[in-house]
């Protein structure tokens, strides 16, 4: 998987659309119903949590809005957020009183949504996911948290220890997916080769091609960042 199976402009443009998707149409409904806001990863994308006695569910698939329940599914091609919100049977547009939306609610702009680039993210948040999940369990003790797809940012992550672990799709920084290690206190001082980002440590796609070497990447930081913490000043004696 790298990123070369996709133009970068077409790979861009998706995501915006699919973030658009998530959340004013996917994140916007289960907000309405449950007061809830994460995604998960699914086959061909994301989706929601089954809700409701009926056990509702919407999802992305590729570039397909698909709409489900006990009885079955159904599907339509993404073509706006208007009509994607139309066939969910939803009002369209995040609850600014949860967050600001990071995406605009164009209700009728045209979702630009190239399948090559739809499957690499649905492909990397499936990497993630799995990366996360091995890593957690090797570390109950930090109290793991569920992984949650956040419709904010997009990404998909998970706390434990006062550290975040996730696998972002890409943004305006690091424009392909990468996965991250972003301690809480920020990154420690000095091991700038490890600690490249801002917030911490970042990895693209180019450099991970496996959820083994996420999970690799996720238990290095976690232990330079135990191993600072635990560092103490050497006392000289008289």
């Amino acid at each position: 998987m790298t990123a070369s199976a996709s133009n970068a402009d077409q790979l861009a443009a998706t995501r915006a659309a699919l973030h658009r998707v998530a959340e004013h149409v996917l994140a916007a409904a289960l907000h309405a119903a449950t007061g809830q806001i994460g995604l998960v990863p699914a086959p061909g994308g994301f989706r929601t949590q089954a809700f409701g006695a009926d056990g509702r569910f919407l999802a992305v698939d590729g570039a397909e809005l698909v709409v489900g329940d006990h009885a079955g599914s159904r599907r339509t091609a993404l073509t706006t957020v208007r009509a994607a919100a139309d066939f969910a049977d939803t009002t369209p547009g995040f609850p600014a009183h949860v967050y600001e939306p990071a995406t605009p609610l164009a209700l009728d702009d045209p979702l630009t949504i190239d399948p090559g680039s739809a499957r690499m993210l649905a492909d990397w948040y499936g990497l993630g996911a799995d990366a996360m999940s091995l890593f957690a369990a090797e570390i109950p003790g930090d109290q793991p948290s569920d992984a949650w797809l956040w419709p904010e940012h997009f990404d998909l992550g998970i706390t434990a220890g006062a550290i975040n672990y996730g696998a972002s799709p890409g943004d305006d920084h690091i424009t392909i997916p990468y996965v991250y290690v972003g301690p809480h206190n920020g990154p420690p001082p000095g091991d700038s080769a490890f600690w490249n980002a801002p917030f911490g440590a970042a990895r693209t796609i180019h450099q991970i091609g496996t959820a083994e070497e996420a999970a690799a990447f996720f238990r290095d930081g976690r232990a330079r960042v135990l191993a600072q913490a635990t560092a103490r000043p050497s006392r000289r004696t008289p």
